[in-house]
């Protein structure tokens, strides 16, 4: 395995985001300025496009591309995905890579992976098929494929090291997406702590990755980052990552939060549904932030791991209201859609406010033109 991280100075080895694997890597290819065909870069083009898609994460690959430029290939900031809805280009990523380091491999796991074939259009499907009884289940094979890419993960990173991580971890991707879409019919909680667990998992093994050394960023959500025994998610039965991290790290994970009163945000009102861009609206009372937003500060950091002050912290430490928005936004279901009980000094290290805030800036393909074809967001 590749230790690349484990031989420079302490520092970030990669950030990784709560998007996919494949779309991820096609702009850490990008970023670390790797050779690769333009056939490969379709970023983030399936729901919710805007999420990572978007003029502001833009800024941020072109700056990172320009900061790793000045770095020898070793010292590159990698740019990573945790999450698990690729579940196709991740099959099409395993077996591209497998045909061309072991070709008899590649059309037994084709063979494999073929049963899932059927559900491409709509994964969603399959699990209901399969908790159903009339289809069989996929996972045995599945779960092959994945097995026999790690036992021969000697001889193939000898072959190919730098992909073999690609692979290994499509072929996880692929075997926990399938288990993901069996029991997401059985409730929110068992498919939230598949993904999350997932997620961590991702995290393991990249910091195992890039070195002993090597620390990474997380880019997700609140409901993600912060930690959950901290919130009413607990009570549950769901953790997520920020949990994991903390349980797995203790003080040397590092949480951060952001909050807002109000302002726009780019998101749908159902899964799969079109972008748009909502008010959001005020603060409830007897919430985080209408806490803040009554302090009259537009922005600033809250430290939550030092004590500024013991009545700051205790005031901090009574249960309230906190706002989570994602990719679906209801305002008019807010209270019950969007609002949870927190204890924030408990669930984040440190909290960044902007009373308003706005909708990320999402872009057409056209207005790429004259970038070079292996730009990670063209079509």
């Amino acid at each position: 395995m590749d230790h690349a991280g484990a031989d420079r100075a302490p520092g970030v080895s990669f950030v990784a985001i709560e998007g996919d694997w494949p779309d991820a890597a096609s702009v850490d290819h990008y970023v670390r300025h790797a050779e690769t065909p333009p056939s490969e870069w379709t970023a983030f083009a399936h729901f919710p496009t805007w999420m990572w898609r978007n003029g502001e994460t833009r800024e941020f690959v072109d700056w990172l591309r320009a900061h790793n430029a000045a770095r020898t290939p070793a010292q590159r900031i990698a740019f990573r995905g945790l999450d698990l809805y690729s579940l196709y280009s991740s099959i099409r990523s395993v077996l591209d890579y497998l045909k061309d380091v072991d070709p008899q491999t590649a059309q037994l796991a084709q063979l494999r992976y073929g049963c899932l074939t059927p559900w491409e259009a709509e994964p969603a499907t399959y699990g209901h098929a399969a908790i159903t009884g009339s289809y069989r289940s996929c996972e045995a094979p599945v779960v092959a494929v994945l097995n026999d890419l790690r036992r021969k993960e000697q001889a193939y990173a000898e072959h190919d090291g730098k992909r073999f991580l690609d692979a290994s971890q499509n072929a996880l991707l692929v075997s926990n997406a399938e288990q993901y879409y069996r029991i997401m019919y059985y409730g929110s909680r068992a498919s939230w702590n598949l993904r999350d667990g997932h997620m961590f998992d991702t995290l393991m093994n990249l910091l195992q990755h890039h070195g002993s050394e090597s620390r990474g960023v997380v880019w997700a959500h609140n409901s993600h980052i912060g930690d959950a025994s901290a919130t009413e998610m607990s009570r549950r039965g769901e953790f997520n990552i920020g949990q994991l991290c903390r349980q797995q790290f203790g003080t040397a994970a590092y949480s951060i939060g952001f909050g807002t009163h109000e302002g726009t945000v780019a998101a749908a009102t159902d899964w799969d549904g079109p972008m748009l861009t909502k008010s959001v609206r005020p603060s409830l009372e007897q919430s985080y932030e209408r806490l803040f937003h009554e302090s009259g500060t537009p922005q600033f950091l809250l430290p939550l791991r030092q004590r500024a002050s013991q009545a700051l912290r205790q005031e901090l430490l009574k249960p309230r209201l906190e706002r989570a928005i994602g990719v679906i936004y209801r305002p008019e279901t807010e209270l019950q859609s969007h609002y949870f009980q927190a204890v924030l000094p408990r669930q984040f290290d440190e909290y960044i406010w902007f009373d308003r805030t706005r909708a990320v800036t999402p872009f057409a393909t056209a207005e790429l033109k004259g970038m070079p074809d292996t730009y990670p967001f063209g079509l």
